[in-house]
């Protein structure tokens, strides 16, 4: 059984085709929202980021929204493995006294995660040697921009929904991109506009840091928008996932002049869809369209059909298992863990394609 998929653009494949996939080669490892699924990479999270890439230190530009925000600021602590294992622990850990939480409950316990995850860590994270960490977050405009109340929320937010469906670009009326990053980091393939939202960009400070990833990973209507954040515009902010769902950015921008430079995403599944709202429009996919090339340089890994299957409920961790689950908080937490163990196997094989790559096994993008 292969545990594993592998997708390439042509630029990547042409890199790993020449040079095998080398360490020095990963410039960008990007983190997708989707909240427990992240759970899935704990392993293969702890092998890259503690044992394979110090192997070619570098500069590189970590970005992610919600868990993969959460994720890669455990990848700029001084011990990531300890850090991955901290966070998976925290994060299966949450427990709510109703099966309803409160927004208010909610809060609290995601803070509290967030507040121990990186407690002690700020400085180590802000100012990693190599890592510039780039957290997404979405911040309201129009009706969103400052709703009084739950119902002004759910309002916006329906609103920005039919927004998208008639254009991804008419969501950009009612949400911005604010990403708060190192800013260390010119990252000018990011900084230039490629679509049709605003995107503001704030320095990341120890500061912001924890509030930043509050806000990146703040779901709508079930938790209470983010305000008040040092050293970003003014204004709600919430989910970086909802504009930023899969990270559909435009990578083959970061390929250096006479360099081949691979940004290595893993990935929850074998496609990328640009926002929250855009899980239902399978059209809009990413590399379907006038936005192809912009993965021409990315190597994508994923857990395969037939790993999934092996997986507790053969599928893996999601916040719908709060809901069936319920206050069996001691039975959830076990089938996260278990797959949490499971994905031991796909660190053994990407460790494995890396010491021998395996050509046959990569499919285009």
């Amino acid at each position: 059984m292969k545990s594993l998929t592998f997708h390439a653009g042509p630029l990547a494949l042409a890199r790993i085709r020449a040079q095998g996939l080398r360490a020095q080669d990963v410039a960008v490892v990007p983190a997708a929202a989707g909240g427990p699924k992240g759970l899935i990479f704990q392993s293969l999270d702890a092998w890259m980021f503690g044992e394979w890439l110090p192997t070619a230190p570098r500069e590189r530009i970590l970005i992610g929204s919600s868990i993969g925000a959460w994720r890669m600021a455990a990848a700029c602590q001084k011990d990531p493995a300890k850090a991955f294992a901290r966070l998976g622990e925290l994060y299966a850990g949450q427990r709510y006294t109703s099966k309803k939480p409160s927004q208010q409950e909610i809060d609290e316990v995601v803070q509290g995660l967030l507040g121990e995850f990186v407690r002690g860590h700020e400085d180590d994270i802000v100012n990693h040697p190599q890592h510039r960490l780039h957290l997404l977050t979405s911040r309201g405009r129009r009706s969103l921009e400052a709703p009084g109340h739950r119902y002004a929320e759910l309002r916006g937010f329906a609103s920005a929904a039919l927004h998208n469906i008639g254009s991804r670009n008419w969501l950009g009326r009612l949400m911005e991109r604010v990403v708060i990053g190192d800013g260390r980091a010119s990252a000018p393939w990011l900084r230039e506009r490629f679509d049709g939202f605003t995107t503001h960009f704030s320095t990341l400070t120890r500061e912001n840091l924890a509030p930043g990833l509050l806000a990146s990973g703040t779901l709508p209507l079930i938790m209470k928008p983010v305000t008040g954040i040092e050293a970003v515009p003014p204004g709600h902010y919430w989910d970086g996932g909802i504009i930023d769902y899969h990270l559909a950015l435009p990578y083959a921008r970061a390929a250096g002049e006479g360099r081949s430079d691979i940004v290595l995403y893993p990935h929850f599944t074998s496609h990328i869809v640009p926002g929250w709202l855009d899980k239902g429009l399978p059209w809009r996919r990413a590399a379907r369209g006038a936005n192809r090339g912009w993965l021409d340089n990315v190597l994508m890994i994923a857990p395969s059909d037939e790993f999934l299957r092996t997986l507790p409920r053969a599928k893996l961790p999601d916040r719908k298992d709060f809901a069936f689950y319920g206050l069996d908080h001691e039975a959830r937490i076990r089938t996260w863990q278990r797959a949490i163990g499971e994905g031991e196997r796909l660190r053994d094989e990407l460790a494995q394609f890396v010491e021998r790559p395996d050509l046959s096994r990569i499919e285009p993008i």
